[in-house]
């Protein structure tokens, strides 16, 4: 279980599984939380079929530009709670899973829409390249 900080109020929160088609929201003041979470080849089905829209982070420990955009994605989680989750995969503990989105190279951005991919971006991406190719998603 991990701890969700509320960007609306700052209260702490432990994160659990909401139920389906709900988001995360702070037991304070039940504003959404920012929604990050790891998952593996037993989680990834229930992690990416709960959310309307999800942005799967395929990296690796190992991988420079991985930690670069790490920073980046917990932003855009936090700044867009309620409508954005972001699933971490390491690709080197799942490579079944990586290959079934077909990742060669890392990072790898899978964003999918009820489940569904919709799109994939591979390299380390600038916070306003990111949030310009979300934004259709988003609105």
């Amino acid at each position: 279980m991990s701890v969700a900080i509320c960007p609306n109020c700052g209260a702490k929160n432990r994160l659990g599984r909401p139920p389906a088609g709900q988001v995360p929201v702070c037991g304070a003041c039940k504003a959404p939380l920012p929604w990050v979470v790891e998952a593996d080849g037993k989680t990834f089905a229930q992690e990416v079929g709960g959310a309307p829209l999800v942005l799967v982070d395929f990296w690796a420990p190992w991988c420079g530009p991985c930690r670069l955009v790490a920073p980046v994605l917990e932003e855009l989680a936090r700044e867009h709670a309620g409508r954005l989750k972001v699933v971490k995969v390491n690709t080197d503990e799942n490579p079944d899973l990586a290959g079934r989105y077909g990742v060669r190279s890392i990072p790898t951005l899978v964003l999918l829409q009820k489940g569904h991919p919709v799109a994939t971006w591979v390299g380390a991406q600038p916070k306003r390249v990111l949030w310009e190719r979300l934004k259709p998603y988003l609105a």
